[in-house]
């Protein structure tokens, strides 16, 4: 698409939102028409009107592997914008993913709660994520009140997404995985453990599905 295209696709349609159309449609290659849960944040939170809401929603889909994917909506440049066409990357160049062990959507509204609060630290902190950083807590359960032994998180790239082009640039996703306290203070003091971390995860759980009830230690 040229910025003329553009420009005319923006003026016959003022709340056209291309950036969020690029997501919905890499989810469409995975989940086909199956209409996701859309959670809208509250406008008047957000970060453009003084709030501290950095995202625009999130949405919930059921996979047929038996788990929820979680995708982010405002880390990227989701509306039409002329000084954001063709840019190197999608604002941030990328959106959060959880794939989460849950029975309903009420069981996954503290990973909700979790992904505002790292969207809020990147736009704040000008810091973004990378594959195979790790985010460590404080030592508790990452679903507060919980008595999950997960307490940190690794990133990657999401196993079933990769990064694509769009108008306004490349968007990736980076996949957010429960591990435990014994795993992170190991890959602390040695930070090639991550990638052999992932590998073993991955032969029982090739999705990287955060499962709360998870007691092993893969290293």
């Amino acid at each position: 698409m040229t910025l003329d295209e553009y420009m005319i696709h923006l003026k016959e349609d003022q709340g056209w939102a291309p950036g969020w159309e690029s997501i919905d449609g890499e989810f469409e290659k995975i989940y086909g028409n199956q209409e996701a849960e859309h959670f809208a944040t509250n406008l008047t939170a957000r970060s453009l009107l003084g709030g501290n809401e950095y995202l625009d929603g999130y949405s919930i889909y059921k996979s047929p592997k038996g788990y929820r994917h979680i995708v982010t909506y405002g880390l990227t440049e989701l509306y039409a914008d002329e000084k954001a066409f063709g840019g190197e990357y999608s604002k941030w160049g990328y959106e959060m993913t959880v794939k989460l062990l849950a029975k309903d959507t009420e069981e996954c509204m503290w990973a909700i709660s979790m992904l505002s609060n790292l969207a809020r630290y990147t736009f704040t902190s000008q810091k973004y994520f990378q594959p195979y950083q790790y985010i460590a807590g404080n030592g508790e359960p990452i679903k507060i009140g919980s008595n999950s032994k997960i307490t940190a998180l690794v990133v990657v790239n999401d196993t079933e997404l990769t990064t694509i082009d769009t108008v306004h640039g490349k968007v990736g996703f980076m996949q957010l995985v429960g591990i435990t306290e014994r795993e992170l203070e190991i890959i602390k003091e040695d930070r090639a453990q991550v990638f052999e971390l992932i590998e073993l995860m991955k032969e029982d759980n090739p999705m990287l599905v955060i499962d709360l009830s998870r007691t092993k230690s893969y290293l």
